[in-house]
Order: structure tokens, then sequence, then C-alpha cells
């Protein structure tokens, strides 16, 4: 995403605060901005995929921290926000599909606490701030950060506004505010705090924002594409060009060059297809059960669909 409108969406939700600006030279983040946030996407066949913006798993990790301390002046979920997607690998859930997790997309982050155990200057820093590894890692113990579907919370909420900017382009900046304005904490059916809105209004908006996401998640062209970049990032480790921690280790740039580098055949085929192939070429193929994007809001403690 262009900085400068990265840096619009960033003060629409709150001023960073001052405890937080220490996190984000630390390593483990630091290459997450070089993780796109849709999923090697990026670098694909500009006629399947024209995002309007760069978004990176960086960008996605502050504005989620951001919303959640909007929400709750908290520092321990606030920092749990900030590293939830610390073990996302290069090209994110694609390597959830090479992992044949189609359903949940949750497989890579069994190394989220390894990862965080491993930064002595993580551990320095949240002991400053009188917190543990272990405050901060079970980031799904926090329901407003995140939250099971349909419910709605802070990583939820931040990936339809980012991916109506910059994928389905169904979201414009300057109507951001009316969404984040509109937010509330409530007490779910299940006594847990959750995000939800005041008004049925944004509540619907923000549905049909998802319904829209959910369409091309499910789409032939991205079923194909995810399904592709699975296989050659499954290829080029099952040949010994990469290999499987090297999608922790790296940035995006890295493996896409040494992508490019193989000369095998078979490997230039496929990588040609990705970089290449038209909307017209693109084949239906038949996948297992990919996750349904669905939400089903609060509007002013009540389930918005009954």
């Amino acid at each position: 995403m262009a900085r400068r409108s990265i840096k619009n969406y960033i003060d629409m939700i709150c001023e960073v605060p001052e405890f937080l600006n220490k996190y984000l030279s630390l390593r483990i983040l630091i290459r997450l901005k070089r993780v796109g946030y849709f999923c090697g996407m990026d670098y694909a066949s500009k006629d399947i995929y024209d995002f309007k913006y760069k978004i990176t798993r960086f960008d996605h990790s502050l504005t989620t921290a951001l919303i959640t301390w909007k929400f709750t002046n908290d520092k321990k979920q606030t920092l749990a926000a900030l590293f939830h997607d610390v073990s996302t690998p290069c090209f994110s859930h694609v390597i959830d599909y090479m992992n044949k997790d189609y359903a949940n997309q949750e497989s890579t982050e069994e190394k989220t606490e390894s990862i965080l155990k491993s930064s002595k200057s993580l551990i320095k820093l949240l002991k400053e701030d009188n917190l543990t590894i272990d405050d901060i890692t079970n980031f799904k113990s926090f329901t407003i950060v995140d939250n099971h579907r349909p419910k709605l919370c802070a990583d939820r909420i931040d990936g339809i506004i980012l991916t109506s900017l910059a994928w389905t382009k169904k979201l414009e900046l300057d109507e951001i505010p009316e969404i984040l304005n509109d937010i509330s904490v409530f007490k779910n059916e299940s006594n847990e705090l959750e995000l939800g809105f005041n008004t049925e209004s944004i509540a619907k908006k923000v549905c049909s924002l998802n319904e829209d996401i959910d369409i091309y998640c499910h789409s032939k062209e991205d079923n194909y594409m995810m399904e592709l970049l699975a296989e050659i990032t499954k290829y080029a480790i099952d040949n010994n060009y990469i290999t499987y921690d090297n999608l922790y280790e790296y940035n995006e740039d890295k493996i896409i060059n040494i992508l490019k580098s193989i000369t095998d055949q078979k490997f230039i085929t496929l990588f040609n297809n990705y970089q290449n192939i038209t909307i017209n070429e693109i084949p239906i193929i038949e996948l297992p059960y990919i996750k349904k994007r669905n939400i089903n809001p609060l509007v002013n403690g009540k389930r918005f669909i009954n």
C-alpha cells in the first residue's frame, strides 16, 4: 500500500501509543514489511490480480494493533495483536494450501511461540512493560483481537478494510472513518467482549464488503492461482531449491528471486504460468472446502442476523 495511504488509515484509527514504537523495529516484525498481505499474488499475473495498493503483513499487524488499542487501551492485548502474524511465512495462506489446510488456513500459526521466544530483544522490551512472552503468545485468548467466525474482532475488521481497499476496491479511504467511528465494544451472547456496530446501516455495509471478499476468495481465478503457487513452492522445496524454514527466514523478494533463477524446465513452465497466465486461460479446478469468510456482527449488542 502506498505509504501515504497507509499513513492516512493509521491516523484514522488512533495515534500510535508511545509504548508501541519501540517494538516496531524488531527484526521479527521488520521481516513482515516484505511479506505481502495477499499471499504472494503481488508477483502474479497482472491480468488476474490488479491490487490498488501494496499492503504488507507489517501494515496489517500495526493497524490491527491500533484498532485493539483504540478499543481496549490495554498493552497486553495490543501487543498480542501486533505479533499475531509474526509466524506468517512468505506467501502467507498459500502455504496453508500447500499443507492442505484449506478450511482453517491456520497451519503456520504453530510457529508463533517459538518465533517470539527466539527474540531476546522482544523479551527485553516486554520486561520494560512488565510483560512476558506468555502474556502475548496466545492472541486467540483475547476476543477483541481474534474471535471465531461469524463474530467480529480487530483482525477481521482490519482485514475487511484492507482487502476492500486494495483487492475488491469496494471501499475508499474517505469511507473508513464512518466504519471506525461506529464501532463499540459489547458483551455477546457468550458473555465475551466483542467488537460490533452502533448502527444497522454500517453493519450492512461491512457485511456487504465482506460478502464481496468471500466471492473473490472462492473465485475460480483465486482458487487456481493459490493452488498454483502452492504447487510451485512445494516443487521448489522438494527439489531443494529452498527449504521450508526459508519461508520464515527470508522475505518474499528474496524467495521470488531464488525461484526466478531456477533453470529446471518443468519449474520454468509453472512459474511462467503464475506470472503470465491470462484470465481467459484460467481453468476450473476442484479443491477441498475453502474457508468461508462469513460474519454476523453485533448491532447494539444484538446479533445482526438472528
